[in-house]
């Protein structure tokens, strides 16, 4: 098994030292759906939500959350973000969220996509909770990533 690169020698938390890597073009997406039922579905195509625009809102609060992902997660690096794309697609089930964030820096912005898919679809469900009481977020997840040390994925 791979040591852990968020703890030291003896296991204690820290933020991993990336001063000596070389800044370089990094992309990361991740996606993840939130199931609900029809008059939600509906309340979002028909743009009937009594909070307004929902697919707007979650655009936005997701963008705005992958810009605060070294507040919210604890060893996460400050980066640079350079774009940020944030699709939503409701389908007969419900509705998916895809992520796309890049920067050119020391580290990746994996964590900044699963942060802004994971906001938006809180937000999804925020906006329509009096619609649908039982949704269900999930299948959250990182569907690619390029750039860096490691190089290229796609799950």
């Amino acid at each position: 098994m791979s040591k852990l690169s968020h703890t030291d020698a003896a296991g204690a938390a820290r933020m991993v030292d990336v001063t000596a890597k070389a800044d370089t073009a990094r992309t990361a997406t991740a996606t993840g759906r939130i199931d609900m039922n029809d008059a939600a579905r509906a309340a979002i195509a028909d743009g009937s939500a009594s909070k307004g625009d929902v697919f707007a809102a979650a655009r936005i609060a997701g963008i705005m959350a992958a810009k605060k992902t070294s507040e919210l997660i604890p060893l996460c690096h400050l980066l640079p973000i350079t774009g940020i794309t944030l699709d939503l697609a409701l389908d007969d089930t419900g509705a998916t969220a895809t992520a796309t964030v890049k920067t050119s820096g020391k580290t990746g912005v994996e964590m900044e996509a699963l942060t802004a898919t994971s906001v938006a679809l809180l937000t999804l469900y925020d906006m329509l909770k009096a619609v649908d009481k039982h949704m269900k977020i999930g299948k959250i997840h990182v569907k690619a990533k390029a750039g860096g040390k490691s190089g290229d994925w796609t799950a």
